[in-house]
């Protein structure tokens, strides 16, 4: 399995690299993901099983590294997270569940 604190050093030096010529895109893109946060609804909680949903059916092992770090970080219980990607399977079969082992997986690493 992945090294997912890895992950997270690593895509932050390729996204910084891309902001140089881009500071715009990358400015945007934060603002989008800034922005339910300034209501609160749904909950900074939900927000992150969601977007761990997201990255399984997406198959993006970089959103699940920095989604299953904020979901730690916001003591998100594995049984949560595990209900979020039975929604995900549901969505997506059996990609969404090759994909919701890696969340498993980040979540155990990123806890240690």
């Amino acid at each position: 399995m992945l090294d997912w604190k890895k992950k997270i050093h690593d895509v932050n030096e390729r996204l910084k690299e891309l902001s140089a010529p881009t500071p715009d895109t990358l400015r945007g893109a934060a603002l989008m993901a800034g922005a339910g946060a300034k209501t609160n609804h749904p909950d900074a909680k939900t927000r992150e099983l969601i977007a761990l949903a997201v990255a399984v059916t997406t198959r993006c092992d970089g959103c699940i590294a920095f989604h299953s770090a904020e979901a730690v970080k916001l003591g998100v219980s594995d049984e949560e997270i595990a209900k979020a990607l039975g929604v995900a399977i549901n969505l997506n079969a059996g990609a969404a569940m090759v994909y919701s082992s890696h969340v498993l997986d980040a979540v155990s690493s990123l806890k240690a």
